[in-house]
């Protein structure tokens, strides 16, 4: 039964929000300009900020929903160790959707919407650190990055948590964030990481 959670929960996380609304609506494969990633803040650079903004809500509501299918089935409902589990097959199948030739994102979005399914308090908390850096700086990678340091600390200092699974799960979500960020920690260390620009930049494309 839990492997066809798993599944599910990787099927989902592979729908390709980005590379379909870029062909269906731009007639434009977003993974072919600017950085060449299949996520929300290329799409936004490439697409403009009403297609970056349905992508992330889109890839958001994958990662929530691969958590609450746990509640398909009454004997995993309300199993953290699950919940965990499912989250990070969707945020897999972002990453290396099988609906687009294994070739995604980073899995910011997904795993935003994993973590405010498994812990809305944290979590938001982590975007309102997400918020502030970008609002000051306009660098989603630097943003997202200070984001997810910040996601154990509210756990652990701010909500007192006490899943254990959850508290390792937290500081493994830091250590995917960085390793999914290596160019753009080098980047940014350079100077050379690129702002966030509110509106659609056509010499982009």
């Amino acid at each position: 039964m839990k492997l066809l959670l798993v599944i599910l929960a990787y099927l989902l996380g592979s729908i390709p929000s980005s590379v379909w609304i870029g062909k269906w609506f731009f007639n434009t494969d977003v993974r072919e300009y600017g950085s060449g990633n299949a996520g929300a803040t290329n799409t936004m650079r490439v697409l403009g900020v009403k297609p970056g903004i349905a992508v992330l809500l889109i890839d958001a509501l994958k990662g929530f929903a691969a958590v609450k299918l746990v509640f398909l089935f009454p004997r995993t409902a309300g199993d953290v160790e699950t919940m965990v589990l499912l989250g990070v097959c969707a945020v897999i199948g972002h990453i290396i959707p099988v609906f687009a030739n294994f070739k995604g994102g980073k899995g910011i979005a997904t795993l935003l919407g994993m973590i405010i399914a498994v812990h809305a308090g944290a979590a938001l908390m982590a975007m309102a650190t997400f918020m502030l850096f970008f609002i000051s700086f306009r660098i989603v990678s630097l943003s997202s990055i200070l984001a997810a340091l910040s996601f154990p600390i509210w756990l652990i200092f701010r909500y007192h948590e006490n899943s254990s699974v959850l508290v390792l799960f937290s500081f493994a979500l830091v250590f995917l964030v960085l390793v999914t960020h290596q160019k753009n920690i080098e980047r940014l260390l350079n100077g050379e990481e690129s702002r966030i620009k509110l509106r659609k930049n056509n010499n982009e494309r």
